[in-house]
């Protein structure tokens, strides 16, 4: 099916549509074999609240980007290719609810469909693009990938040290490797995650210890990635000096 629809006019015209909703803020999409499976708005969880993104699954990679206009405009494009993703479901909880997390090497994260049926029908989708990449190129599924970072408005307190609490002057950082919220003292060192950056990236006291040692390999995970919280616990007004790279009011 994917491959009749890779060379037809209407898979172009829908390609087409979606980079001119992007305009010069996207990448162009249309490729040789390149086919758009679907489409849709799906709840990521940023670092200060659950925000709606347009998300657009391709045979072969994984669009996003901020809503301007519905239908229309988007801006802040994110492109992740699909043969390095892998998902795993995230249990309801609250409000949040039809979750799963993308996880890549570079970086990880949670959303939530509107409904179970949609978030079936992504997950189905996006593991049957990723298994249909991987047999092509006899590549074994990615083993690492980055930590989803925690809610700002998960800790009131720094999560290594659990002393000192967050204010104006005190403010919060979250570790590269494991994904919590730590102190400034507890995160002044860097160390380099090729997977993440190309310089040395922020990284707690504990993490630094491991990787330094070489007991805490790139895919070895320091902390549970499945967990999901309600919007409620998720104020707008947190104090970080971290942008979400996804967009600099996440």
């Amino acid at each position: 099916m994917v491959d009749r629809l890779a060379n037809s006019e209407a898979n172009s015209k829908r390609i087409a549509v979606v980079e001119g909703c992007f305009g010069t803020a996207g990448q162009p999409l249309a490729i040789p074999g390149r086919v758009l499976i679907g489409e849709g708005i799906l709840t990521k969880l940023c670092r200060k609240k659950p925000k709606a993104r347009q998300f657009f699954l391709f045979n072969d990679i994984l669009v996003y980007g901020n809503i301007v206009i519905q239908k229309k405009k988007y801006n802040k494009q994110h492109i992740i290719p699909l043969e390095s993703v892998t998902i795993d479901t995230v249990e309801d909880e609250g409000d949040l609810r039809n979750g799963w997390l993308i996880k890549t090497p570079t970086k990880s994260f949670a959303v939530y469909a509107a409904t179970a049926t949609e978030k079936s029908e992504w997950m189905s989708h996006i593991n049957k693009c990723v298994s249909d990449l991987l047999e092509k190129s006899g590549k074994s599924p990615s083993s690492e990938h980055a930590a989803v970072w925690v809610p700002d408005s998960e800790a009131t307190v720094c999560m290594r040290c659990q002393k000192i609490k967050f204010t104006p002057v005190s403010r919060r950082h979250h570790c590269r490797k494991c994904g919590f919220v730590v102190c400034g003292p507890c995160s002044e060192k860097k160390f380099l995650l090729p997977s993440q950056s190309s310089k040395p990236v922020r990284v707690c006291e504990f993490c630094y210890e491991q990787l330094s040692a070489g007991t805490l390999g790139g895919g070895l995970a320091v902390r549970s990635d499945s967990y999901s919280r309600s919007p409620s616990k998720f104020p707008s007004n947190n104090v970080s000096d971290d942008e979400d790279e996804d967009d600099s009011s996440d």
